[in-house]
């Protein structure tokens, strides 16, 4: 017999603007939000029954860099105390996984990253396969231009698609105060600029951000004493797909369509959707895989395309999710999270603001 999952919930959150470049450090990120959280819900750190972080010491230069990153959380390291080498959507789900053990109630949540030091696209060609597509200079642009040609010669969408998820995108960033890149731009104006990686243009990929979140969860009655409103956690689900591109069909996220599934996505419509679309086709292909229909509004925050702290993207979707539940402007979501090269693994976090 299957138990019944326990109820958890999003009770707090909080994101920092995403910046070109920040001129301190990432702890000093992470601070903003971990303050920011501990106040909004009256606790304090010895409060908080497990720690854990989304953040890419690959990315920092340094090995163990996540352990500096500790000192946004306070002087004392906490008790208990995680770290996954992902995006901070990663960090909610083991969290989610550890309140359904029954021993604990409340944990904090962290995402972070800082992209502006280095030179991302030569960082993350590094982290594909070494024997085959690293030899290559199969930088994640690259990719993404390629999963877009497939996309092209398919017939399933074309460069007009691509602006208009591009043109939307940056229109109602303009209401975002945590976004970096906001303007409007019409459709003919974004195919009317030059190539960066064909069929790609500049417009298509997402800023190089710094920025962290933050996000604190809680079981059960411990949810409702700490929140009026808690957004519940429906269900979650990640799946994965070969990292060798070729040995999968770009022109659907098949990965997404399990965590769907399994996340319970299609048990209710959804009024929102927040999708890690860190390139304009991958929406195309996020919206098929996920079911979306007109009646969900995607990426009204205009997504990564606005702002793209690496290891606090996927993180930032649910924060988004969440707090259009609890303003009461959407009653059921899926906030989305993607790694890895062409949508090679996706996670689905489905909420709403139960009864």
């Amino acid at each position: 017999m299957t138990p019944t999952p326990r109820e958890v919930a999003v009770v707090a959150t909080s994101q920092t603007s995403s910046y070109r470049r920040f001129d301190d450090s990432e702890p000093k990120l992470i601070m903003r939000c971990v303050n920011d959280v501990l106040e909004h819900t009256g606790l304090d750190r010895n409060d908080v029954q497990f720690t854990i972080a989304g953040s890419c010491d690959y990315l920092s230069g340094m090995p163990f860099a996540f352990v500096m990153n500790l000192d946004g959380v306070g002087a004392w390291p906490p008790v208990y105390e995680s770290h996954v080498e992902m995006d901070g959507a990663w960090a909610l789900f083991e969290a989610w996984l550890r309140l359904q053990l029954g021993d604990i109630d409340v944990a904090l949540v962290i995402g972070s990253g800082k992209s502006s030091p280095g030179r991302p696209r030569e960082v993350f060609a590094l982290q594909t396969d070494p024997y085959v597509m690293a030899p290559l200079g199969m930088d994640p642009v690259s990719l993404a231009g390629i999963q877009a040609r497939a996309l092209l010669d398919a017939g399933k969408a074309s460069e007009r698609d691509f602006a208009e998820v591009v043109a939307r995108s940056r229109r109602d960033a303009q209401l975002n105060p945590h976004a970096q890149v906001a303007k409007d731009a019409t459709v003919e104006q974004l195919l009317g600029a030059p190539y960066f990686s064909a069929p790609l243009r500049t417009h298509d990929l997402p800023p190089i951000s710094d920025g962290a979140a933050a996000v604190i969860i809680a079981a059960g009655d411990r949810a409702r004493e700490l929140s009026d409103n808690p957004v519940w956690i429906h269900g979650m689900d990640h799946r994965i797909e070969s990292h060798h591109p070729g040995l999968r069909d770009l022109t659907r996220s098949v990965s997404s369509e399990l965590a769907a599934e399994h996340a319970g996505l299609a048990d209710a419509p959804v009024d929102v959707a927040e999708l890690m679309v860190n390139y304009s086709p991958e929406e195309l292909i996020l919206r098929d895989a996920l079911g979306l229909g007109d009646g969900t509004t995607v990426n009204p925050s205009g997504g990564p395309l606005a702002g793209h702290p690496v290891m606090a993207t996927g993180l930032i979707r649910v924060i988004e999710v969440a707090d259009r539940i609890q303003a009461g402007s959407a009653s059921r979501g899926v906030a989305h999270a993607a790694s890895g090269p062409c949508l090679q693994q996706n996670l689905v976090c489905v909420m709403d603001g139960g009864d």
